[in-house]
């Protein structure tokens, strides 16, 4: 049977997590179809029969002769001409392989905003190590009550052929992204009229879970630790945040602390999560939008609908170089999207429902899942009227020295206000994945004393 076939009878079955019932891991049986017609990380190995999508031949295998360390990720497929470029009056011709948010913003920000559609290339690959985790991942990993957490499962998504909705959220929670890495870059969040302050930030993130050889013993009940600093303006420089994310969040929360510049403290912050307002983001944004989406998923029900071939942001590698200056990129109303590129794709895509006496800004949202990575590439965020609110999009390249998929730009459009949130640029260089961080460097008593530096 197709996988598209397969996921469509899932998605009858689709499991409230509320019920208290899970399907997990599967049999080994299953589980060898990832090395059959599903590819390691569970994506349909074959094209599409149109052929606007190729077959997976192992993504990005090398590391392009032109690549230097330290530098910009040279684009792989520069000499890529736009297929066709979707606006306003064309879209109805491309509407079936188009989300409702980019309707949305075609027909908000027209004639301006516009979608420049590229050859597919299924460019993502990872670490041989990764895809051996998968298949054991596959036959071990299963859900937490109330699917809070995950257990039997390490380095990678547990569930690459997933049975409910919330396993592909898990999926793209506990994505490879690296075992560690470090950067500076700046979000803004501009004006009506294209005027912005970026808010230049230090960012250094420890992966335990993807430790190579680690035990889920071992990682101490922790997916990362993060740690930000703010560098610009002065009236924030030296506001450092640290997180210390769980891999089971009903034994053990989420905790985070915050040391404001000129308190000299550095205090818990309960409430660091869900729905509340991610700082100095002019309330454009929720906490758990980061990385488009993070933290326990138990807001929700989560009903997986099966598969579509959508136009996603992909292989974004010139809007990548382009963000070592901000200004590349900003415009009014909208980013420059002269310099995106999107490709067709086949996504996953998960629709959740605000559980009924539960708050939070959004009541529903659809998430949009690249099938090679398991990254949510495009999101859809309605407020309890239920209309359609934010759109939001992550453009992506394959860091294909590591290698590993990491998100270039990442954006949030809010329809009401017409003012975007955008993360990623003035950055001082490409992402280093070898910082060689030290767990110890993440400690509370580690953070305070680099604060006070």
């Amino acid at each position: 049977m197709k996988l598209s076939k397969l996921v469509t009878a899932l998605a009858v079955l689709t499991l409230s997590t509320s019920s208290g019932l899970t399907l997990a891991k599967v049999d080994e049986a299953t589980a060898k179809r990832l090395k059959n017609d599903l590819t390691p990380v569970g994506a349909e190995r074959y094209g599409n029969s149109e052929g606007t999508i190729p077959a997976w031949d192992g993504g990005i295998k090398e590391v392009p002769a032109n690549y230097e360390e330290g530098e910009f990720h040279p684009d792989p497929f520069e000499t890529d001409k736009v297929l066709f470029t979707i606006n306003k009056d064309n879209m109805a011709k491309y509407e079936k392989n188009l989300t409702d948010g980019q309707k949305a913003l075609l027909t908000q920000y027209a004639p301006g905003y516009q979608i420049p559609v590229y050859p597919t290339h299924r460019s993502a690959s990872y670490p041989e190590r990764i895809y051996e985790k998968l298949y054991q991942n596959a036959l071990g990993a299963e859900l937490l009550d109330n699917a809070n957490g995950v257990k039997q499962t390490i380095a990678t998504s547990p569930f690459p052929i997933p049975q409910n909705g919330v396993e592909v959220i898990w999926n793209h929670i506990l994505r490879f992204r690296g075992e560690q890495f470090e950067y500076r870059a700046a979000f803004v969040t501009p004006t009506k009229d294209g005027s912005y302050t970026p808010i230049l930030t230090n960012y250094g993130y420890y992966f335990a879970y993807a430790e190579p050889g680690v035990t889920l013993e071992e990682i101490d009940n922790k997916i990362f630790y993060l740690k930000t600093k703010i560098v610009s303006p002065a009236k924030l420089a030296g506001t450092l945040t640290l997180v210390h994310e769980t891999l089971d969040q009903v034994r053990s929360p989420r905790k985070a602390w915050r040391y404001q510049a000129g308190e000299r403290r550095l205090r818990r912050v309960p409430n660091l999560a869900y729905g509340t307002d991610l700082p100095t983001t002019a309330s454009l944004r929720t906490v758990d939008q980061k990385e488009m989406y993070n933290g326990a998923p138990n807001q929700y029900s989560w009903e997986l609908q099966g598969k579509k071939e959508i136009y996603i942001p992909y292989n974004s590698y010139k809007i990548n170089k382009a963000s070592e200056d901000a200004a590349n990129i900003i415009r009014p109303a909208h980013i420059n999207q002269d310099l995106t590129r999107y490709e067709l794709h086949r996504v996953w895509v998960v629709e959740g429902v605000l559980r009924q006496g539960l708050n939070h800004v959004y009541h529903k949202r659809r998430f949009y899942f690249d099938e090679d990575t398991w990254q949510i590439v495009l999101a859809e965020d309605y407020n309890e009227q239920g209309e359609l609110w934010r759109v939001s999009e992550a453009h992506t390249i394959n860091n294909y020295q590591v290698p590993a998929t990491s998100i270039a730009v990442e954006l949030t459009y809010d329809l009401k206000s017409e003012r975007y949130y955008l993360d990623g640029v003035d950055r001082e260089g490409p992402i280093d994945f070898n910082p060689e961080f030290k767990r110890r460097e993440f400690t509370t008593s580690a953070a305070r004393r680099e604060a006070k530096r």
